[in-house]
């Protein structure tokens, strides 16, 4: 079934479809491919015990389906390990519910154990399971924390509900009943990968609060990537590596390491990864202290794309979207932008350009964002916008 907030396309009838495989039965596909993936941004404030006897059931979205599964869990800012006395994966029964698909859920394993434990710093990989998972559909996530820890990696900014209990391990419950509190942030899982898929690989959004969806609205999966993943209709595993606040050059703390320093895990771990689209820059121009040598951010624009391309991906280039009317504009400040722009639009660095920039600008005054694609900030796109975003993407060059 294909939940979404954009649209509820099965019956009842098509479920039974879907779980329908069995862990003796499913066939190997020919390779992992991710279909959802978020960035840990940083460790949770204020859990420096980690979150003991807490079920955590995190809500993401697909890009492309497979006939099986694996998740990946990370421990990225945790300080001390953490112990995973169970990790489950299920189809989700409805938009927005921690309620699963009866029949569709299955206990993860990791080497062969239901329990596992993660190191200080370390990600973690599951065995794979057998499990019809549909494009542009909703999963469930579900870890259980026995034991306290150290600090709880997640990230932040889901624009997307997830549901916890704080009352033992409710991680194999179909029903959705013991998990009344209710979290804006996913919490330890950074992706899901499938086998058995049509799709060629997957794409990899790398930015910051644009990408990640800021104002896109909570639990719509509208986001620009979820849109340029429904355009390629499972052709492509759509990966959103954004982070909101983050950077090219500089550390944000609880906004995330910069965008270099977590090319590594965020984009050349993904799996299945062909192309990566790059769309960084404007809060190394924005933040405190401001860099206003738009020199420095082209190196290290060229630092992400030459890392890329030695892994054989293919790198695109996303021009920094207009910011007239935010507050403290000036023209001086535009500069660094422009001059940004300028790089990405005449470079051999890139293998293709994703004029973002030329998409989202207001016809008759280039330095504003079209009233029609601005949320009202005048630096993040509404859905429109973000349709707009996503039309850009030359598929061609994918």
């Amino acid at each position: 079934m294909v939940f979404s907030g954009k649209r509820f396309l099965a019956s009842t009838a098509v479920l039974a479809l879907l779980v329908s495989g069995s862990p003796a039965t499913a066939a190997p596909g020919p390779g992992w491919i991710g279909t959802w993936a978020a960035a840990p941004t940083s460790a949770v404030p204020g859990s420096e015990q980690g979150y003991a006897n807490h079920s955590m059931r995190n809500i993401v979205h697909t890009s492309i389906g497979g006939s099986q599964a694996r998740v990946r869990l990370s421990n990225a800012f945790g300080t001390a390990p953490v112990l995973f006395g169970r990790v489950t994966l299920a189809l989700a029964a409805g938009p927005d519910t921690p309620a699963a698909v009866p029949g569709s859920m299955r206990v993860l394993t990791f080497g062969g154990a239901t329990s596992v434990t993660a190191p200080a710093g370390a990600d973690l990989v599951s065995d794979p399971v057998a499990l019809t998972v549909p494009a542009d559909g909703d999963l469930l996530v579900t870890t259980f924390t026995p034991e306290p820890s150290g600090p709880v990696t997640h990230h932040s900014m889901a624009m997307q509900h997830s549901y916890f209990s704080r009352d033992g391990d409710h991680a194999a419950a179909e029903s959705g009943a013991a998990f009344t509190e209710q979290t804006g942030s996913w919490h330890y899982v950074s992706a899901v990968d499938v086998r058995g898929t049509a799709a060629r690989g997957s794409v990899v959004a790398l930015g910051d609060s644009i990408t990640d969806g800021w104002n896109a609205g909570m639990n719509t999966n509208l986001r620009w990537p979820d849109q340029l993943a429904d355009r390629l209709n499972s052709r492509f595993g759509v990966l959103n590596a954004g982070i909101s606040g983050n950077r090219v050059l500089l550390d944000g703390g609880p906004l995330g390491v910069s965008a270099q320093a977590r090319l590594d895990r965020d984009v050349l771990a993904a799996a299945g990864v062909r192309t990566v689209i790059v769309f960084q820059g404007i809060n190394d121009i924005l933040q405190e202290p401001r860099q206003r040598d738009a020199r420095k951010i082209i190196e290290g624009l060229k630092q992400i794309a030459q890392r890329a391309k030695a892994r054989g991906l293919r790198v695109l280039g996303g021009t920094i979207a207009p910011i007239k009317g935010i507050w403290g504009f000036t023209e001086e400040l535009d500069a660094p932008r422009q001059e940004v722009n300028r790089f990405l639009r005449n470079n051999p660095y890139f293998d293709g350009l994703v004029d973002f920039d030329a998409a989202l600008r207001d016809g008759s005054d280039p330095l504003r964002m079209a009233p029609a694609y601005d949320s009202g900030d005048h630096l993040h796109p509404n859905a429109a916008g973000f349709r707009a975003m996503a039309a850009a993407v030359p598929l061609s060059a994918l």
